[in-house]
């Protein structure tokens, strides 16, 4: 399995012509994330400011970060030293896309940089933000 922090090109364009198209609809990212030594995952002050730099910037395109769970194990596949999941509601593909113009973004994607090892990313279809209580 490759492992990188940057979308291709062509999921690039293939986020893009969903955000464009009348078949745009809200979704639901589904983020799995191992962070670096540095971050200090799950109290270090770098993580910390991380997290804070997600709600800010995701808010402001009119998401939210529903919740975050750290991973114990790796029970189907190979997602081993894995740290945490994090499901992020968007409104509609296009304000994910619009998320590196976002007030804050660029603090986020500074972050995000030195936090994060490796990112795998799922895009989800969904009508509305889930509630989990």
């Amino acid at each position: 399995m490759e492992h990188s922090n940057f979308s291709t090109n062509d999921q690039i364009d293939a986020i893009q012509a969903l955000a464009g198209s009348t078949e745009d609809t809200p979704v639901l990212m589904l983020n799995i994330n191992r962070y670096t030594e540095k971050a200090g995952f799950p109290n270090g002050d770098l993580y910390k400011s991380y997290m804070q730099a997600i709600e800010y910037s995701v808010g402001n395109v009119g998401g939210s970060n529903l919740w975050r769970r750290p991973i114990s194990a790796s029970v189907v596949g190979d997602l081993t030293g894995f740290n945490e999941v994090l499901g992020v509601w968007y409104p509609s593909h296009q304000s994910f896309v619009d998320l590196p113009k976002a007030d804050g973004a660029k603090i986020m994607f500074s972050h995000r940089k030195t936090c994060v090892e490796v990112a795998h990313i799922l895009a989800m279809p969904d009508s509305q933000p889930p509630s989990f209580t």
